[in-house]
Protein backbone atom coordinates (compact mmCIF):
# COMPACT_ATOMS: atom_id res chain seq x y z
CA UNK A 1 0.00 0.00 0.00
CA UNK A 2 3.11 2.37 0.47
CA UNK A 3 4.43 1.89 -2.57
CA UNK A 4 1.36 2.89 -4.46
CA UNK A 5 0.58 5.68 -2.46
CA UNK A 6 4.43 6.81 -2.80
CA UNK A 7 3.58 6.51 -6.54
CA UNK A 8 0.80 8.17 -6.81
CA UNK A 9 2.22 11.22 -4.59
CA UNK A 10 5.22 11.36 -7.12
CA UNK A 11 3.07 11.16 -10.39
CA UNK A 12 0.56 14.60 -8.37
CA UNK A 13 3.87 16.19 -8.17
CA UNK A 14 4.64 16.24 -11.45
CA UNK A 15 0.95 17.20 -12.63
CA UNK A 16 -0.15 20.02 -9.54
CA UNK A 17 2.98 22.23 -10.43
CA UNK A 18 0.26 25.15 -9.80
CA UNK A 19 -1.24 23.79 -6.65
CA UNK A 20 2.67 22.95 -5.07
CA UNK A 21 3.34 26.78 -6.31
CA UNK A 22 0.89 27.81 -3.49
CA UNK A 23 2.81 25.77 -1.11
CA UNK A 24 5.92 26.96 -1.18
CA UNK A 25 8.60 26.49 1.34
CA UNK A 26 8.51 29.61 3.77
CA UNK A 27 12.01 29.92 4.25
CA UNK A 28 14.08 32.31 2.67
CA UNK A 29 13.89 32.06 -1.13
CA UNK A 30 17.37 33.06 -2.16
CA UNK A 31 19.16 30.90 0.48
CA UNK A 32 17.67 28.03 -1.54
CA UNK A 33 18.08 28.94 -4.64
CA UNK A 34 21.95 29.54 -3.66
CA UNK A 35 21.96 25.92 -1.68
CA UNK A 36 20.54 24.09 -4.84
CA UNK A 37 22.50 26.20 -7.35
CA UNK A 38 25.97 24.34 -5.67
CA UNK A 39 25.29 20.90 -4.05
CA UNK A 40 25.80 18.02 -6.14
CA UNK A 41 22.50 15.91 -4.90
CA UNK A 42 19.34 17.89 -4.32
CA UNK A 43 15.78 16.30 -2.64
CA UNK A 44 12.75 19.01 -2.63
CA UNK A 45 9.55 17.29 -1.21
CA UNK A 46 7.01 19.77 -0.89
CA UNK A 47 3.25 18.54 0.24
CA UNK A 48 0.85 21.01 1.64
CA UNK A 49 -2.16 21.29 2.84
CA UNK A 50 -4.20 20.19 -0.41
CA UNK A 51 -1.12 17.51 -1.63
CA UNK A 52 -1.28 16.02 1.61
CA UNK A 53 -5.31 15.37 1.22
CA UNK A 54 -4.63 13.66 -1.54
CA UNK A 55 -2.19 11.18 -0.27
CA UNK A 56 -4.97 10.96 2.93
CA UNK A 57 -7.67 9.83 0.03
CA UNK A 58 -5.73 7.04 -0.43
CA UNK A 59 -5.29 5.18 2.78
CA UNK A 60 -8.60 3.11 3.32
CA UNK A 61 -8.07 2.70 6.80
CA UNK A 62 -8.04 -1.41 6.63
CA UNK A 63 -4.01 -1.04 7.36
CA UNK A 64 -3.02 -0.32 10.57
CA UNK A 65 0.29 1.45 9.89
CA UNK A 66 -1.86 3.25 6.66
CA UNK A 67 -5.02 4.38 9.26
CA UNK A 68 -2.34 5.58 11.77
CA UNK A 69 -0.53 7.92 9.11
CA UNK A 70 -4.18 8.83 7.58
CA UNK A 71 -5.28 10.45 10.89
CA UNK A 72 -1.39 12.20 11.30
CA UNK A 73 -1.18 13.33 7.83
CA UNK A 74 -4.74 15.09 8.07
CA UNK A 75 -3.89 17.05 10.91
CA UNK A 76 -1.05 18.18 9.42
CA UNK A 77 -0.49 21.76 7.07
CA UNK A 78 1.96 21.24 5.07
CA UNK A 79 5.41 18.99 5.36
CA UNK A 80 8.50 20.54 3.49
CA UNK A 81 11.92 18.89 3.29
CA UNK A 82 15.17 19.93 1.84
CA UNK A 83 18.31 17.82 1.67
CA UNK A 84 21.20 19.28 0.12
CA UNK A 85 24.39 17.10 -0.48
CA UNK A 86 27.89 18.86 -1.53
CA UNK A 87 30.88 17.31 -2.94
CA UNK A 88 33.50 19.55 -1.32
CA UNK A 89 33.26 21.15 2.72
CA UNK A 90 33.02 25.10 2.66
CA UNK A 91 30.05 24.77 -0.49
CA UNK A 92 27.42 26.73 1.65
CA UNK A 93 28.35 29.34 4.44
CA UNK A 94 27.61 29.76 8.01
CA UNK A 95 25.64 32.68 7.17
CA UNK A 96 23.40 31.14 4.96
CA UNK A 97 22.66 28.74 8.05
CA UNK A 98 21.98 31.86 10.47
CA UNK A 99 19.41 33.01 7.83
CA UNK A 100 17.38 29.61 8.36
CA UNK A 101 17.65 29.74 12.25
CA UNK A 102 16.60 33.67 11.90
CA UNK A 103 13.30 32.73 10.38
CA UNK A 104 12.35 30.35 13.38
CA UNK A 105 13.21 33.46 15.87
CA UNK A 106 10.20 34.07 16.88
CA UNK A 107 7.86 34.39 20.19
CA UNK A 108 6.06 31.12 18.70
CA UNK A 109 9.02 28.77 17.81
CA UNK A 110 10.88 27.43 21.23
CA UNK A 111 14.10 25.58 20.92
CA UNK A 112 14.30 21.96 22.06
CA UNK A 113 17.44 20.81 20.90
CA UNK A 114 20.52 23.06 19.67
CA UNK A 115 24.17 21.23 19.41
CA UNK A 116 27.21 22.12 18.07
CA UNK A 117 30.05 19.81 17.42
CA UNK A 118 33.62 21.89 16.90
CA UNK A 119 35.21 18.98 16.00
CA UNK A 120 33.49 18.35 12.88
CA UNK A 121 31.56 21.27 12.38
CA UNK A 122 27.79 19.33 12.77
CA UNK A 123 25.19 21.46 14.33
CA UNK A 124 21.92 20.18 15.01
CA UNK A 125 19.05 22.47 15.58
CA UNK A 126 15.34 21.18 16.61
CA UNK A 127 12.58 23.65 17.42
CA UNK A 128 8.81 23.57 17.86
CA UNK A 129 5.98 25.85 17.25
CA UNK A 130 3.72 26.30 20.53
CA UNK A 131 0.14 28.13 20.16
CA UNK A 132 -1.79 28.49 22.78
CA UNK A 133 0.48 25.67 24.90
CA UNK A 134 -0.18 23.02 21.94
CA UNK A 135 2.00 21.70 19.66
CA UNK A 136 1.79 23.06 16.47
CA UNK A 137 4.63 22.50 14.11
CA UNK A 138 8.58 21.29 14.36
CA UNK A 139 11.91 22.63 12.52
CA UNK A 140 14.64 20.75 12.40
CA UNK A 141 18.27 22.14 10.53
CA UNK A 142 21.02 19.45 10.50
CA UNK A 143 24.00 20.40 8.88
CA UNK A 144 27.42 18.78 8.15
CA UNK A 145 30.55 19.90 6.34
CA UNK A 146 29.00 18.29 3.20
CA UNK A 147 25.33 17.86 4.08
CA UNK A 148 22.62 19.41 5.06
CA UNK A 149 19.12 18.78 5.67
CA UNK A 150 15.66 21.32 6.55
CA UNK A 151 12.65 19.57 7.81
CA UNK A 152 9.48 21.66 8.24
CA UNK A 153 6.33 20.21 9.82
CA UNK A 154 3.05 22.43 10.22
CA UNK A 155 0.49 20.84 12.22
CA UNK A 156 0.40 18.91 15.74
CA UNK A 157 3.55 16.22 14.91
CA UNK A 158 5.84 14.61 17.85
CA UNK A 159 9.49 13.60 17.65
CA UNK A 160 8.53 10.13 17.83
CA UNK A 161 5.99 10.28 14.52
CA UNK A 162 8.73 11.20 12.21
CA UNK A 163 9.24 7.74 11.29
CA UNK A 164 5.29 7.36 10.47
CA UNK A 165 5.37 9.58 7.99
CA UNK A 166 8.36 7.58 6.05
CA UNK A 167 6.63 5.67 3.92
CA UNK A 168 4.76 8.69 1.72
CA UNK A 169 6.89 9.35 -1.12
CA UNK A 170 9.97 10.89 -0.86
CA UNK A 171 9.75 11.07 3.01
CA UNK A 172 12.27 8.18 3.62
CA UNK A 173 14.62 10.48 5.28
CA UNK A 174 12.63 11.16 7.73
CA UNK A 175 12.99 8.32 9.51
CA UNK A 176 16.93 8.77 9.62
CA UNK A 177 15.78 12.13 10.77
CA UNK A 178 14.07 10.72 13.90
CA UNK A 179 16.70 7.52 14.29
CA UNK A 180 19.42 10.90 14.94
CA UNK A 181 16.96 12.46 17.18
CA UNK A 182 16.71 9.63 19.59
CA UNK A 183 20.58 9.93 20.98
CA UNK A 184 19.16 13.75 21.90
CA UNK A 185 17.21 14.31 24.81
CA UNK A 186 13.23 14.74 24.02
CA UNK A 187 10.95 17.04 25.49
CA UNK A 188 13.57 19.63 26.93
CA UNK A 189 16.04 21.79 25.58
CA UNK A 190 19.48 19.88 25.30
CA UNK A 191 22.04 22.65 24.59
CA UNK A 192 25.57 21.15 24.00
CA UNK A 193 28.84 22.55 22.20
CA UNK A 194 31.31 19.78 21.89
CA UNK A 195 35.16 20.28 21.67
CA UNK A 196 38.25 18.44 20.29
CA UNK A 197 39.05 17.11 23.86
CA UNK A 198 35.14 15.18 24.25
CA UNK A 199 34.53 12.14 24.38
Amino acid sequence: MKTTIAALLLGAATLATQALAQDALPLPTAVEKELAAKASDVTEVTLGKNMLGFAAKFMNGKDKDDAAVRQLIQGLDGIYVREYEFDKEGEYSTDQIEQLRKTFETPEWQPIVRERERKNSETTDVLMKVVNGENRGMFILESEPKELTIVLILGPIRMDQLGELGGIGGLGSLAEVQKGMKVKEKGKLTDKVKTDGDQ
